[in-house]
């Protein structure tokens, strides 16, 4: 009886052992699985061959980027990249983009006969990981107009940028501004992408949509005084910085 107990008892303790294992792995697990990336191309298609580029574009979509490799394609309307559309996929975990793979020979021929011929040139790609706690917009929460402020800091500066940024989450905050903050990673220049979705269209733009001033909706929200210190950090922080609008096509996106 007693060798039963013993048994039963060490069973008991090996269960017991697992469960904590398998909890522990959970935080693990859950992290490695994030789904926060955006994967982002620039295309530029040649000035007489919009048309047909479109419509390529769009087949190409709806054949071979689908699920949760859909593609969501924005027009360019302004900045020095006028003229060319954002392909932007995701989001993925970066467990997802390591397993992925290739494309394969038909996807690639397809890219190659119906829409190489058509564009001037492919333009920079980049991998954008989404900072949830900067943002206060969900990643998902998307918009048909939208513009991009990238930022490019200095070296060293990369604490500062999070100070900058999180003091101007409390001004979106306070005007409802949706906006979503990226960090670029593995894609050139280290820089935020700010990006201002303008959930009730492009009037959000207009200089008097808000009856006060930036610097006194900024001080307002962090503290009276508050922003030459913070124009004082972002002069030092920021070392080259531009913006543009875009918009977003629902026609030649994956369906």
């Amino acid at each position: 009886m007693q060798v039963h107990v013993t048994y039963f008892l060490n069973q008991k303790m090996y269960c017991m052992k697992n469960l904590l294992f398998v909890c522990l792995l959970i935080p693990i697990l859950s992290i490695s699985q994030t789904k926060n990336v955006l994967s982002t191309q620039r295309i530029f298609p040649k000035v007489d061959k919009v048309a047909e580029f479109d419509k390529a574009l769009a087949a190409h979509a709806l054949k071979y980027h689908t699920g949760s490799w859909k593609w969501r394609v924005y027009e360019i309307q302004s900045g020095p990249d006028f003229g060319g559309y954002m392909v932007v996929e995701g989001p993925n975990s970066w467990e997802d983009f390591g397993n992925r793979g290739t494309l394969g020979d038909e996807h690639t021929s397809d890219w190659n006969k119906s829409i190489a011929p058509l564009i001037m040139q492919e333009g920079q790609s980049a991998y954008l990981d989404f900072r949830e706690e900067f943002s206060n917009v969900a990643l998902t929460d998307f918009s048909k107009w939208i513009s991009i402020s990238h930022l490019f800091y200095n070296p060293g500066y990369f604490g500062d940028m999070q100070t900058l940024i999180s003091n101007m989450k409390k001004v979106w905050v306070a005007d409802k501004e949706a906006v979503a903050v990226y960090t670029s990673s593995s894609s050139g220049p280290p820089q935020f992408s700010v990006v201002y979705r303008y959930k009730t269209g492009l009037k959000e733009k207009d200089i008097n949509f808000r009856p006060e001033t930036f610097i006194t909706r900024y001080e307002k929200a962090n503290g009276s005084g508050s922003f030459n210190g913070w124009m004082d950090m972002y002069r030092k922080a920021v070392g080259n910085q531009w913006s543009e609008l875009l918009m977003f096509r629902e026609d030649v996106s994956s369906k």
